[in-house]
């Protein structure tokens, strides 16, 4: 478990944004696949979802949301809860009201897959992305991407996103959410701008890592004016691979990102960056991503200083564990850790960690979804001695 101080530094408490943490255990975005389908491509959270992110809530902690498409066309799967109709604003209000009857925040996480869909899905539209550029293999209906190829979105079509987003984090807040976190990573649309291999642009929304920024500084612009600054924050992922991403140089574009993030007026500038580890990949294990990645020396410890000086927390997701999470943090790598499989595993997550408990392996193949719904979401149990 590694020394009593580094385990301790998780449970110090934090001011991120507008939230009085009591700890620095969070629970990430992991996309389940639970909701309820009310009509064609319009999934509503159930009473499984609240009891879900019930289970996972703790006095004085902090919780993301699965990605929650912000709109009828910006999703991309099936059984995935939206935030853009009355019922599921409905919906999600029991899990944040469950949340906070147990002391702990909850942001909602907004979703835009842009070129993860096909337009079957999306009734029959468009496919809209950075450019014309699809993703290898299938969708999950077992079409192919290829014959939804994303069409580049017009200057028009991206002004309308940025609305959309600012009304998803208008309704966010009506759904009794603390803030919302901007889904900027794994390979959906404002990733996909941020891409080099995938954005191939030649107005003001593509060529150099400035302009491929351009939307996403918008959309956290349009968003922290719409809620509040200090209830926002972004989730980026510069060394992912997922969705056919592979920029040129990480590195210095994300440090470039965050720089002008950080350059931002007070009044704009997120609460948090929250960051996916190198060593992380949907596909390779840790050992295989990182020598894919070896020439580049990568590290978030790149982006770390910047944001610190722009008075940006910082939170780390990606293979974290009993024995590194806390280093993560005694190194000041971090303001917090962000954990996914083993929250899923493990619903009292931040009690384990804190009495140095033993952690419930967790079963990858109830991740996406599973029969009967609750098997591997909230059959797991709490620690019992």
């Amino acid at each position: 478990m590694g020394s009593i101080a580094t385990k301790d530094s998780l449970f110090e408490s934090l001011r991120l944004g507008a939230l009085p943490l009591k700890h620095r255990v969070i629970l990430a975005p992991c996309t389940r696949m639970r909701a309820s389908k009310e009509s064609e491509g319009v999934y509503v959270p159930n009473d499984l979802n609240v009891e879900y992110y019930s289970q996972r809530a703790s006095d004085g902690g902090f919780m993301l949301t699965e990605a929650t498409p912000i709109s009828r066309h910006a999703a991309g799967y099936p059984g995935v809860p939206g935030i853009f109709t009355p019922s599921q604003i409905a919906g999600w209000k029991k899990v944040t009201d469950a949340v906070h009857a147990k002391g702990a925040f909850i942001y909602c996480q907004l979703w835009h897959v842009g070129r993860a869909t096909v337009s079957s899905f999306i009734e029959g539209r468009d496919v809209l992305g950075a450019s014309e550029i699809p993703i290898a293999g299938n969708a999950l209906d077992g079409s192919e991407y290829a014959a939804s190829p994303p069409r580049p979105m017009t200057t028009e079509e991206i002004q309308e996103t940025v609305k959309e987003y600012i009304a998803a984090a208008k309704r966010a807040r009506e759904a009794g959410f603390d803030g919302v976190e901007i889904h900027g990573a794994n390979g959906y649309l404002l990733d996909q701008f941020l891409h080099d291999n995938v954005n191939t642009r030649t107005d003001e929304y593509g060529g150099s890592i400035e302009k491929r920024s351009r939307l996403v500084l918008e959309v956290i612009e349009a968003i922290t004016a719409a809620i509040g600054a200090d209830r926002v924050g972004i989730r980026l992922s510069p060394y992912n691979y997922f969705q056919d991403t592979r920029d040129s140089n990480p590195n210095v574009h994300w440090a470039k990102l965050c720089s002008m993030i950080a350059s931002l007026p007070e009044e704009s500038r997120p609460a948090y960056v929250h960051m996916v580890e190198p060593r992380f990949d949907e596909v390779l294990d840790e050992k295989a991503k990182i020598e894919s990645l070896a020439t580049e020396k990568p590290s978030l410890d790149v982006f770390r200083p910047t944001l610190k000086k722009g008075g940006i927390s910082f939170l780390a997701a990606g293979n974290f564990n009993p024995e590194n999470a806390g280093t993560k943090l005694v190194a000041d790598g971090a303001d917090a850790v962000v954990f996914g499989r083993y929250f899923i595993s493990n619903p009292d997550l931040p009690r384990r960690l804190k009495e140095g408990l033993p952690l419930t392996p967790y079963d990858r193949t109830t991740f996406y979804g599973a029969e009967p719904a609750e098997k591997g979401y909230t059959d797991y149990p709490f620690y019992s001695a």
